[in-house]
């Protein structure tokens, strides 16, 4: 077990995103870690990070987490595949003493389940540009089809996890696949998590695969290591932050309460 000096086992835990879906990673945070503190920021002002340039990404990004450490962060959870895609690697390198945990899609787990058929891979355009994403898809991509969901992640913006205008999306998206065999789908952005139910009306019985919970348990290693995991007898809590005011807050804390 090695000691991190920098930081306080009763600090609070960063979190962020491109906007409100990474809520569905604080969820499993707080569901697996409910002694701890977290501080989710949501750069709504700039969603999506999903059409726009690496580069940007990463300045928004650098942009956040100087933010959260303001804030007396422990660690940072890059609760978006793209940002985690655009900024983890760097954001490592400039922190080396920070606990810097990121997600990736599930392609690892999609990959055992894979037989005959095809798993599809649904992530933004800027995910599946990312070498992150190429990377993953050079060793577990036998058999996926990735597929770019541009406009899917404003749904969950907007607030709208079901209704006839999402379900055409849908209707579009997946018809170059309705012959095929579909024996999973990886939900490649943290928004799509909220989207599960409208997904598996196309897929009924299908898995349907998010990175959410393994982010959560590599989150707790990380700090188990370090010594920092909050004592037994803490008491856990969150504050949601919105670089776009107030209305994007009171719809992390529906999403934060939602019954899914």
């Amino acid at each position: 077990m090695s000691d991190c000096k920098s930081y306080l086992p009763a600090s609070p835990i960063g979190m962020f995103d491109s906007g409100v879906g990474g809520i569905s990673v604080l969820r499993e945070a707080v569901r697996l870690l409910p002694n701890e503190r977290f501080v989710f920021y949501g750069d709504t002002k700039n969603a999506p990070y999903g059409t726009k340039p690496r580069e940007e990404v990463l300045a928004l990004s650098r942009q956040v987490v100087r933010e959260l450490l303001g804030r007396g962060v422990k660690a940072i959870v890059i609760a978006c595949n793209t940002a985690t895609s655009a900024a983890a690697a760097a954001l490592r390198a400039e922190y080396a003493d920070l606990p810097i945990v990121a997600m990736e899609p599930a392609l690892k787990p999609a990959s055992l389940l894979h037989r005959d058929g095809v798993v599809l891979s649904l992530a933004t355009p800027g995910t599946i540009a990312g070498e992150k994403y190429a990377h993953l898809y050079s060793l577990y991509g036998e058999g996926v089809i990735s597929v770019p969901c541009p406009g899917l992640m404003e749904f969950v913006e907007r607030g709208q996890l079901s209704g006839p205008e999402l379900t055409a999306y849908f209707q579009n998206l997946f018809a170059p696949y309705r012959d095929k065999h579909v024996e999973a789908v990886v939900l490649g952005c943290t928004h799509y998590s909220f989207l599960k139910k409208s997904i598996a009306a196309f897929y009924p019985g299908v898995p349907l695969l998010d990175g959410n919970e393994g982010t959560v348990r590599q989150l707790r290693r990380r700090l188990e290591a370090l010594n920092l995991l909050a004592p037994p007898d803490a008491k856990g809590g969150v504050e949601l932050l919105s670089s776009g005011g107030k209305a994007p807050v009171e719809r992390m804390k529906a999403l934060l309460n939602a019954e899914l």
